[in-house]
């Protein structure tokens, strides 16, 4: 197993953007930077492609990538019902779809070169 050098610096950006998503998701008006029919299912499923391929470069045995694969998945059907009871935003099983593939295409890429991102960076970082 490599250990990352940075290792706790790479987790602690990995919190970041669990916070961010889940601000996002449950702020009553998201930014909008672009809009086209079906952006927020792009957006769904791009956000938890990033999340499972950082997480998977975190944590590398099979064992924590499976809770990974069923946390993120978790967190994204709860926060779908937390939508739905807001009053302000709406709940969609389209939505969960999307972010469940997405951390399964994150969970895929994990095993290419997008994978062992981070890994460089340290290497040709010297950390």
């Amino acid at each position: 197993m490599i250990e990352l050098g940075l290792h706790r610096v790479w987790l602690g950006l990995g919190w970041l953007w669990i916070v961010l998503v889940c601000y996002l998701s449950l702020m009553p008006h998201p930014p909008q930077p672009v809009s086209f029919e079906g952006v927020d299912k792009l957006e769904h499923l791009l956000a938890y492609v990033g999340l499972m391929l950082w997480f998977c470069q975190v944590y590398i045995s099979r064992a924590a990538r499976i809770k990974l694969l069923f946390g993120l998945v978790a967190m994204g059907v709860v926060i779908e019902i937390l939508q739905g009871m807001s009053g302000y935003r709406y709940f969609e099983y389209a939505d969960m779809l999307a972010n469940s593939s997405g951390v399964l295409i994150g969970l895929g890429l994990a095993h290419t070169r997008m994978g062992r991102v981070i890994l460089l960076l340290e290497r040709n970082g010297k950390y």
